[in-house]
């Protein structure tokens, strides 16, 4: 069981920016929640002109709760009757896997208690195939549930996550909140959070069918256990994982692009650039330069 949270940047682009602009940090969960939960993560801001974060998305789900005096566009007006409302109640949202870009705009001053699930984690509180979320942003609901498996959105006697002055109170709430859905230990659940980390945690994962094999699980069922439990196909996390990768490292210094791509599986450099661009929005030498 782990100790502490990841300390890694990957996924997000320019981390140095991130750091300057805004307070990031990551906490773990309470220890019985670890076997779903990734980690904590909390972000407060205030800021004197518009910031825009843009993320890669992992494999997971995420639960977000955000409380801010701005709608995110930079000028102040909530609903858009051209009014400046002031702060606005909590909101809370379950975000799928993304398979694009993800961009936010911060303003103003605000905080955000977020929730990153291990991918095949959110199952276990979820209880339908993870596959519905994909690629969508639902609001939690309040008052009352919308269907089967949807959690309400309510703090319980720790109280609202943003509402909380410290982080141990933010993280307290979290536990209450998730505690309170019943997550249900399911085996098949385990081996898709363990074959996903798999993925993550070594880079010579390369293919579907090798990696299939090397766990002595049928291809068929491989892909059946991602769609279900994660979310997404394993090509897809091999994938994403080892563009997270490329991520990183061109922003950690001058490498060898063709290099980088053979290291990633790819059959080429130019293969390697045009996923790159795809998923950050720029060219791997203009994001290594911004950087820079």
């Amino acid at each position: 069981m782990r100790h502490r949270p990841r300390g890694d940047s990957r996924g997000i682009l320019d981390p140095g920016r991130l750091l300057r602009e805004v307070r990031f940090r990551r906490h773990l969960p309470a220890e019985s929640l670890r076997p779903w939960v990734e980690h904590y993560w909390l972000i407060d801001w205030v800021l004197n002109a518009p910031f825009e974060q843009r993320v890669v998305p992992h494999p997971a789900v995420n639960v977000v709760f955000r409380h801010d005096d701005g709608d995110g566009d930079g000028d102040g007006d909530h609903d858009g009757d051209g009014d400046h409302d002031g702060d606005r109640p909590e909101s809370g949202e379950v975000a799928g896997v993304g398979r694009d870009l993800f961009r936010i705009t911060l303003c103003g001053t605000g905080r955000v208690s977020g929730v990153q699930f291990r991918p095949g984690g959110f199952h276990a509180f979820w209880q339908r195939p993870v596959s519905e979320l994909t690629g969508r942003r639902l609001p939690l609901p309040t008052g009352r549930l919308t269907h089967p498996g949807f959690p309400v959105c309510a703090g319980g006697p720790a109280g609202p996550p943003t509402s909380a002055t410290s982080d141990n109170e933010r993280c307290r709430a979290l536990d209450t909140l998730l505690t309170a859905w019943r997550p249900e230990p399911d085996p098949v659940a385990e081996e898709a959070v363990r074959l996903a980390e798999a993925i993550r945690t070594d880079r010579t994962v390369l293919r579907v069918d090798d990696f299939a094999a090397r766990h002595d699980v049928p291809v068929r069922r491989l892909q059946r256990l991602f769609m279900e439990y994660v979310g997404v196909g394993p090509k897809w996390v091999i994938r994403r994982y080892r563009l997270q990768e490329a991520v990183e490292q061109a922003a950690g210094g001058p490498l060898s692009w063709a290099g980088l791509a053979a290291d990633l599986g790819y059959s080429d450099q130019a293969h390697l650039v045009r996923d790159f661009t795809a998923v950050a929005g720029v060219s791997p030498a203009a994001y290594a330069r911004s950087v820079r």
